[in-house]
């Protein structure tokens, strides 16, 4: 073996395609989850998602009580005294939202709470091609103006100076729930409902918006002692949750997991409606549904119409009107689907229209672009070509507007931040945000931008990045292991969905659908299993023998369900696998049970590979720990470990 094992760079796979990176799952020691009653591969996928104990492996499948919201928030009861005297006394508020999921589902999720329990509470959401995000002066003056002397924000507001500097002015009291960034001076509130506000090991620091209004509700309900008022609260809570992909940990995952049990029976019309329209049927609901279905019919109004509709569907008590609105709902995503196609169709052009050469950082513009759907389609562009990119539509007075996506790593708001100079406003997060330009600065802020991703792109290396979470034959995609994986629900931000690998898969069919997906039938020993890429953009023939990684998915059709493969990754399986380690090459073969593994001097040793049990190599070299290391990251590549 070489010598020169002292190099700590992390091995990578030689044989993979142009397109994707394939990176070894993380080498786990024998595991300390032999207790728990999951499939092997399953064990493995939690340790290395960093559960490494019996109990943490527990509060995973069966997530524990959580403590009294009144103790984590410091202004909870401060607020739910002040929406219980307002509630006792029959009086006027408004609910100041948001035009994304989140603020739509928080909106009527404390209207509908606080209706019952007497309050007059009102929905006040802006207009995102009018008014922009979130409370404004102008908002807070109209609904002084009306009588209104209590505003309660949801998913924004905490941020919002001016407004709050003129309601203080004003005299009219505003309780803040909000989860962005707490500004270094906080404005002035009658009290802040905030997950940072929290302690920092609470399990309340993950809730989006809907959350904080669900803790809010029930702290009001509670207060009066009238707990049926919040009986819809948790189903909305599960809406906003899934469609503003919150971590799916602490609370959320707590109250995600009891909610989706029952949320297919939900008391809310137009959650029924929704659910219907979405061909949803009755069964109970997987956050897929949500996220799929449910999700995009409410946030296609937020970017093409007005708010008040998703508001009105959610709180509206009578079947047919329900579904009148929902839909109006579908409506708007038909055409916001429609948009998004055409403007990727557009921005796909513009990017290959000069061959061979895709920028390292995708920045696009044109004037007729909606501003409503942009941020889809840059998202789109991120998962096709994994560069950063940045869709701008006109905005008027020589202006344009932007919404950015980024790959994992390229930190949006750093970049834009290091732009500032050629912006006019800007905001975001690692992995989003937005600006506005003049026109006369895109050129040079293409230029920057270029030069930040381009250091990245050349740290990152070439090709998209897929690192599966373990390895699966095709014959152990069955119906056990399908039940075992809803034990890991639900999936989402924080906790994602298992992205497994297998070897040498025959492809004996394959064939392309409309709308671009790749239909595939693999083989793998006695077992054939059926499996789609979606929006497949690879124009190569597919090679006969290959590596797959997938997501198993349950396709539900003409009243029948089948396990199918979500295709997210392909390459040509070769027999042998060549590891690099910095400068230096070994080439890994099965051997049996077994492999071998050689250097480029042409040195080998052997190692067996039973299962479940650490690696067994006679070679006095496999007691370099460097040595036994690399071993099992071959084991790995050639398929003996899960």
């Amino acid at each position: 073996m070489h010598e020169h094992l002292s190099t700590r760079s992390r091995p990578t796979l030689t044989h993979h395609s142009p397109l994707w990176s394939w990176s070894l799952p993380e080498v786990i020691t024998p595991s300390p989850l032999a207790e728990v009653d999951l499939p092997l591969p399953l064990r493995s996928l939690l340790q290395r998602r960093g559960i490494q104990t019996v109990e943490a492996a527990e509060h995973l499948l069966d997530p524990p009580d959580l403590p009294d919201p009144e103790q984590e928030f410091p202004d909870l009861a401060t607020a739910a005294a002040r929406l219980a005297r307002a509630c006792r006394g029959g009086e006027s508020l408004a609910i100041c939202g948001d035009y994304d999921a989140d603020g739509m589902t928080s909106t009527a999720l404390l209207i509908r709470a606080l209706r019952p329990l007497g309050a007059d509470a009102v929905a006040a959401i802006p207009s995102r091609m009018d008014d922009g995000y979130g409370l404004n002066t102008g908002m807070v003056e109209r609904l002084q103006a009306k009588g209104i002397r209590l505003l309660v924000t949801v998913d924004n507001g905490v941020a919002a100076v001016a407004a709050l500097e003129k309601a203080i002015e004003l005299d009219v009291e505003v309780i803040v729930t909000d989860h962005h960034t707490i500004p270094e001076q906080r404005p002035p509130m009658a009290a802040l409902i905030h997950p940072a506000t929290t302690p920092e090991s609470s399990p309340y620091r993950g809730l989006a918006g809907v959350g904080l209004a669900y803790v809010l509700a029930e702290a009001v309900a509670s207060r009066l002692k009238r707990p049926e008022a919040v009986a819809t609260a948790r189903d909305l809570f599960c809406i906003g949750t899934v469609a503003d992909m919150a971590p799916l940990t602490g609370a959320n995952r707590r109250w995600l997991r009891d909610g989706l049990r029952q949320l297919h029976r939900s008391r809310c019309e137009g959650i029924q409606a929704l659910q219907r329209l979405s061909g949803l049927g009755d069964r109970p609901l997987r956050s897929d549904d949500i996220g799929f279905q449910i999700a995009p019919r409410i946030n296609a109004v937020g970017r093409l119409g007005e708010p008040s509709l998703v508001v009105d569907l959610l709180t509206v008590e009578d079947p047919e009107a329900a579904m009148a609105l929902a839909r109006r709902c579908d409506d708007y995503n038909r055409q916001r689907r429609d948009l998004c196609n055409a403007i990727e169709a557009e921005a796909v052009a513009l990017v290959e229209a000069d061959r061979g050469s895709v920028p390292p950082f995708l920045l696009l513009a044109q004037g007729h672009w909606h501003h409503g759907v942009i941020g889809i389609v840059a998202a789109r562009l991120v998962e096709r070509y994994h560069r950063p990119a940045a869709l701008l539509a006109g905005e008027g007075d020589g202006r344009l507007r932007a919404s950015v996506r980024a790959p994992s790593g390229f930190a949006v708001d750093a970049a834009l931040n290091s732009c500032s100079d050629l912006l006019e406003r800007f905001g975001g997060h690692p992995a989003a945000g937005g600006f506005t330009v003049a026109a006369e600065q895109v050129h040079p802020l293409q230029e920057r931008l270029n030069s930040l991703a381009e250091d990245w792109l050349s740290r990152q290396g070439q090709g998209i990045p897929i690192r599966p979470d373990a390895l699966l034959s095709l014959e152990q995609v069955n119906w056990d292991l399908w039940s075992a994986l809803q034990r890991l629900e639900p999936f989402g931000i924080g906790h994602e969905t298992p992205l497994f690998w297998s070897r040498d898969c025959r492809v004996t069919e394959s064939r392309t659908m409309n709308g671009g997906h790749l239909a595939l039938k693999l083989s793998q020993g006695p077992a054939e299993r059926r499996a789609v890429a979606w929006r497949w953009s690879d124009q190569r023939s597919v090679p006969s023998r290959c590596d797959v990684a997938f997501r198993i998915n349950l396709n539900r059709w003409q009243g029948e369900q089948r396990l199918q493969l979500d295709v997210k990754a392909l390459r040509p399986h070769s027999d042998c696998i060549t590891l690099c380690r910095g400068t230096n090459r070994y080439i890994a073969a099965r051997n049996g049970e077994g492999l071998t593994l050689s250097n480029d001097q042409g040195r080998s040793i052997e190692a067996r590979v039973p299962a479940e049990e650490p690696l067994n190599c006679q070679d006095p070299l496999a007691q370099n720990g460097q040595v036994l290391h690399l071993l099992e990251e071959a084991s790995l590549a050639l398929g003996l470990r899960p």
